[in-house]
């Protein structure tokens, strides 16, 4: 009975372990010189995939906008945008830990959301966790939490970063 009790205990002792490992670690690094030509997003079940010459190299775990549930139609509305775009420039001075930004509204977008009266909404970007909150790690994907933004942990960021470069398209899906 009480080696049960032990070993009861060392298995929760090794399951949190894990999970704190997982929490706050990042995975190996992609060699040197790895560079990404393709960002995919798949909303539903929040993922990130990043390719390069038609192989995933990498996928990242992520949160999303509050109201992530459908394309974003306007300012204000909390949702990631759904279509294609590109990661038009890298910004090292983001209130985020840094920010890769994408080229919403594209011309269909805002023309959408001007029909509508609304302006389109901008600055969506792929970003860390907010200056200060690197801390947090994985825990950030307990809910959605960005205003339309895709968030990833600060070490994923600095990876993310490093390797795609401007002009990268991303495809973000429902």
């Amino acid at each position: 009975m009480a080696a049960g009790r032990v070993i009861a205990g060392l298995t929760t002792l090794a399951l949190s372990t894990a999970g704190l490992a997982w929490l706050y670690l990042p995975p190996a690094p992609l060699p040197r010189g790895a560079r990404a030509d393709l960002l995919v997003v798949h909303k539903s079940t929040r993922r990130m995939l990043v390719y390069a010459h038609g192989s995933v190299v990498r996928s990242y775990v992520i949160s999303l906008g509050h109201d992530p549930v459908g394309a974003k139609r306007r300012a204000g509305d909390h949702r990631t945008p759904e279509g294609r775009y590109l990661i038009d420039h890298h910004n090292p001075n983001s209130a985020f830990h840094r920010s890769l930004h994408v080229s919403y509204p594209s011309a269909a977008d805002a023309a959408r959301a001007r029909a509508a009266g609304y302006p389109p909404g901008g600055e969506i970007m792929i970003h860390g966790m907010r200056n200060g909150g690197g801390w947090l790690g994985r825990l950030h994907l307990i809910y959605d939490w960005t205003d339309g933004c895709i968030a990833v942990t600060d070490p994923e960021m600095d990876e993310l970063y490093r390797i795609v470069p401007d002009g990268t398209p991303i495809v973000i899906r429902p």
